[in-house]
């Protein structure tokens, strides 16, 4: 089927089946949102740029810095510290907007279909999203992840990596038409995590991350598992 032809789930799909890089397959999603929803692409634009212009993220853990510790309740409601999850190897710590996010969904996914080789470099995985345990339950069921699913309240411990935004007036607006964030994050915010990821050796010190305000480009699987190799 044509591009032109596709609706935005279709699209989203096709990015999730496409043998391609990471970042090449948000891209497949980032063009269905400008083709089928113009004002909302601009939009994007215009936060990223503010986001940008703020330095937004640069304030976040750097590479040779020890990774802040956390007490997080999972999507089973089990409380994971990352001092347990180090206890097994090293880390990817990757945090993810929410269930509702296109661009979230085929990130996770591209996670899971290297699960087999994060495991054979004794490397853990866990997301890190601002969501009731619900909708946290939700996504790591759709996209058929092995590792837990962090909920992240009020974005509390986002905040505390200097990682969580706001996504401004304009963006409420826009989002609000098809997104109920009170109601998935249980608070009235309109606060989003940076979608980071950070690989953490055993030692507790952070060795790669990736921070970008633009939430369209995440770390490249590639580059996560290079950089797990580094951190074992």
């Amino acid at each position: 089927m044509a591009a032109e032809a596709m609706t935005f789930e279709q699209s989203v799909q096709a990015a999730i089946e496409l043998d391609a890089p990471l970042n090449e397959r948000l891209a497949v999603v980032a063009a269905a949102v400008r083709r089928l929803n113009s004002e909302f692409a601009d939009a994007v634009d215009r936060l990223v740029d503010r986001l940008e212009k703020l330095g937004a993220g640069a304030m976040a853990p750097v590479a040779g810095e020890v990774m802040p510790g956390f007490l997080l309740p999972d999507d089973e409601g089990k409380l994971v510290s990352l001092a347990e999850i180090l206890a097994k190897g090293p880390a990817v710590v990757t945090f993810q907007r929410g269930h509702w996010c296109p661009y979230c969904r085929v990130n996770a996914i591209g996670i899971v279909e290297v699960q087999r080789q994060i495991a054979e470099l004794r490397g853990q995985v866990v997301v890190i999203m601002p969501e009731r345990r619900k909708f946290a339950k939700a996504m790591k069921a759709a996209v058929g992840a092995q590792f837990p699913f962090l909920i992240d309240m009020d974005n509390g411990y986002a905040l505390s990596l200097n990682l969580a935004i706001w996504v401004g007036a304009e963006m409420e607006r826009l989002m609000g038409v098809g997104f109920d964030l009170p109601s998935y994050q249980g608070n009235s915010s309109w606060f989003l995590p940076i979608p980071a990821t950070f690989i953490v050796g055993t030692n507790g010190i952070i060795t790669d991350r990736f921070v970008d305000p633009d939430y369209r480009r995440r770390m490249d699987i590639d580059d996560l598992i290079a950089a797990l190799r580094r951190a074992r």
